[in-house]
């Protein structure tokens, strides 16, 4: 690791939205058959579920933005088209840069 890798920031893709009454656990399969579309770039994904509702909130780690467009391949537009209709509404979708990461200390 060099001097310019510390410089680098990951990028996150940020999705939050609501699905159809009882329709999360069908969405939840259907983002895990996305998520392990993807290749190069991807640095982890997890999705978040409101307790007791269907609105979650879904957040991919990228090396960069490039990366995450480059994934957007046909496979995953298929599985992202069987996803669509078991929202309320479209999911708000953001892209945000990872700007500060702090881990916790190993316990000794």
């Amino acid at each position: 690791m060099d001097f310019q890798d510390f410089l680098r920031h990951k990028f996150t893709h940020v999705a939050m939205g609501e699905f159809q009454p009882g329709k999360f656990e069908v969405a939840k399969k259907l983002y895990e058959e996305a998520v392990l579309t993807y290749t190069t770039g991807f640095k982890g994904a997890y999705l978040l579920q409101e307790p007791g509702t269907d609105r979650g909130i879904s957040i991919i780690f990228w090396e960069s933005v490039e990366d995450m467009e480059a994934n957007q391949n046909e496979v995953y537009q298929h599985i992202l088209k069987k996803m669509m209709p078991l929202f309320v509404e479209p999911p708000k979708t953001i892209v945000y840069e990872l700007v500060c990461e702090i881990n916790p200390k190993d316990e000794v």
